[in-house]
Order: C-alpha cells, then structure tokens, then sequence
C-alpha cells in the first residue's frame, strides 16, 4: 500500500523565505516556467507572443503572467514601436534569488515541496478515492 502526505506535512521543511516567494511572486507554473526561461536566457527582450512560441504555452496567458512578474519586480516591461516587451531585471539581488530557486529545484525533495505549495496556493484540493 502507497502512504501520501497530507499537503501539510510536506510543505512544513519549505523554508519560509520560498513560501513567500512562491506565495508571492512564482505562484504559477507558468510563472515558473518563465522564471526558469529569463534565468537561463538572461538577456531576451522579447514580446510575450515570442516567449509564449519558446516556452510552450498559450500567448494571452502568458502575457497576463509575465505582468504579473513585473508587477513582482522580477521582470521589466519596455514599450517598443507597437508592442511591449519583457525583460529580467537589473537587479543583482532578484537576478540571484531566480539562480537560487532554479538551484534549488535541481533537487527532488524541494521541487516536490515547492510544486506542492503552488498546487495549494491555486486552491486545488486532493481526492479521495
């Protein structure tokens, strides 16, 4: 017989300071993903249509996510001709928590944890069978 957690005991050894962050500003996977796209490719400035094409996903959401991160001071936004753009910010300490939370997702045990906290923070609830 398979035993699971309730999402309680898992998220109890999740630092404090990454359920902020994740409560805060990378509450979504997409953000996720898109905090992980602007880590690895710090220096895109790009429309959201093109990052949404990169990344995989639906352009209307992605544009609503990526706002979201600026809002969060994770990413900048710049007006260009007729189409904004998006950008990772000059902040050396931001661009350094992003490099700490991809880091850290290397490992299992705090990806599962994080992953955990965002399913939560969405409002999904497990399943009895």
């Amino acid at each position: 017989m398979v035993q699971t957690q309730s999402p309680n005991q898992v998220n109890v050894d999740l630092d404090a300071h990454w359920k902020q962050f994740l409560r805060k500003q990378v509450n979504s996977f997409i953000k996720w993903d898109l905090v992980r796209f602007f880590n690895d490719n710090p220096h895109t400035v790009d429309t959201a249509e093109n990052i949404a094409n990169v990344v995989g996903r639906d352009g209307k959401v992605v544009a609503r996510e990526l706002d979201g991160l600026v809002k969060s001071s994770i990413l900048q936004k710049e007006s260009k001709a007729s189409s904004s753009v998006y950008r990772l910010t000059d902040n050396s300490d931001t661009r350094q928590l992003l490099n700490d939370f991809v880091v850290a997702c290397h490992n299992r045990d705090f990806r599962i944890k994080a992953i955990n906290h965002v399913v939560n923070g969405m409002g999904f609830k497990s399943q009895k069978h």
